[in-house]
C-alpha cells in the first residue's frame, strides 16, 4: 500500500491542499501586513498532515495505476502499446 506510486500521490494531493489552506487563510486578512504568519503556517502544516492521513484510506489514483498494471500484464503487443501510451499520461 505504501509504494512510491501511493507516495506521490499522497503527497501530490498533501502539496495541493496546503497551498489551498495558505491561500484560504492567508485571504482571511483584510490586509497582507496584518497576516497571522503563524498561524498560516501551522494551518497549513495541520491541513498537510491531514491529508496523508485521509490518503491512508486509499487514493482512487493508486487504484487507477493497479488497474492499468493489470491490463499491461493481460495485454497483447498491440494493446500493450496503448496501455503504455496511456500510462505515460498523468494519472494524478
Amino acid at each position: 500500500m505504501f509504494n512510491k506510486i501511493w507516495w506521490k500521490a499522497a503527497g501530490i494531493r498533501a502539496v495541493k491542499t496546503m497551498a489551498q489552506t495558505a491561500v484560504a487563510t492567508i485571504g482571511t486578512a483584510t490586509m497582507v501586513t496584518s497576516v497571522d504568519w503563524k498561524m498560516v503556517g501551522s494551518a497549513t502544516v495541520l491541513a498537510g498532515v491531514l491529508s496523508l492521513l485521509t490518503s491512508v484510506n486509499g487514493l482512487p489514483e493508486c487504484k487507477a495505476q493497479a488497474a492499468l498494471d493489470a491490463a499491461d500484464e493481460e495485454a497483447t503487443d498491440d494493446e500493450a502499446e496503448a496501455v503504455d501510451e496511456v500510462k505515460e499520461c498523468e494519472v494524478i
